[in-house]
Formats: C-alpha cells, structure tokens, sequence
C-alpha cells in the first residue's frame, strides 16, 4: 500500500474509533467528512470558544483551583472547552471578540478533526475527566477573568504585577 493511502487507513480508523468513544460516553457527534468529526452542541453538552491567549489562562486558572477538564485547540487559535448545557455568556464575554458559546445544535468540529491549516487537538483529553463536563459557570467565570487579565496586560504591558508586590517578603 503506498504511503498516502496507508495514513489515510491509519487515520480513517482513528477518526471512528473517536467518533464511537464519543457516542459511547453521550456525546452526539457526526462525521462531517472524510477527515473531520462535528460535534453537536444542546443536549449532552455546549461548547465555550475563546482565543488561544485567553484559554491558556483559562486552563492557568483551573490548574491553580486543582479542576481538570476537557480542552481542545484548533489550528486557527482557538481554544474550546465542553460544558454542561444552559449556560449563558456574560456581557463583557459577549463583546469580546473570538468567544463564542455554542448551544441550541450548533456544530462544533472535534479532534481529530484535519482542517486546511493543521488538526483541531486535546490539550486534555476528555477520557481524563471520565467525559465529565464541567458547568458552564465555571468556565464563563474563568474566560471572564482571563478576559479582564488580558486587558489589564494590554493595559500595562511588561508589568507583571504592581511595583510595590516587589518589596513584600524582602530582608534587608
């Protein structure tokens, strides 16, 4: 078998064996094409999308609380991250640009999705939460602090924290 053909068997396999352990553990996905999964937001789970900046603090932010939860990224720079349904957006989430919450059967497409640009990937696999979802306000509250932080960074660049955090702890 050439060497095309024999990565796109490899693959063609991964991409079912994604889809059935999706479907095994409640989450609605359909395959879209040959080489990319959609899953379907509404019922089992919504989809949180921010910007790749805001979801590394995002995840930054959970570590910190000891709470691990599902993260995909995809090649465009963005970061999603499944939750449990009927959350909604806050104000300031709404008016920032590359967040998004998908909801109401909306498609999403999931690792290990092929796009023009690379592969929408984990960053933490959802088998590591037994596909639990976290609730949407868990999330909404941490991309709305990373949003702030982000700010606050554009704001005052190179500053990593006040001037007068520096002294406290010194011995002199």
């Amino acid at each position: 078998m050439p060497g095309w053909d024999s990565y796109r068997a490899v693959y063609g396999a991964e991409l079912r064996a994604a889809a059935l352990e999706f479907v095994d553990h409640g989450w609605p996905v359909v395959e879209e094409s040959a080489t990319s999964l959609l899953l379907i937001t509404g019922s089992a789970l919504d989809v949180l999308e921010v910007p790749a900046s805001c979801g590394r603090e995002v995840c930054a932010q959970l570590r910190a609380a000891g709470a691990v939860v599902p993260v995909a990224a995809t090649p465009t720079g963005s970061w999603w991250f499944p939750v449990a349904t009927g959350g909604a957006l806050t104000e300031e989430l709404r008016e920032t640009a590359g967040v998004a919450l998908h909801t109401a059967g909306a498609p999403v497409l999931a690792p290990p999705s092929q796009v023009p640009d690379g592969w929408v990937h984990w960053r933490v696999a959802p088998a590591l939460t037994g596909y639990r979802v976290p609730s949407p306000g868990l999330i909404v509250h941490a991309a709305a602090d990373a949003v702030r932080w982000r700010a606050d960074r554009e704001l005052h660049p190179g500053a990593q924290r006040p001037a007068g955090a520096m002294a406290v702890g010194l011995r002199f």
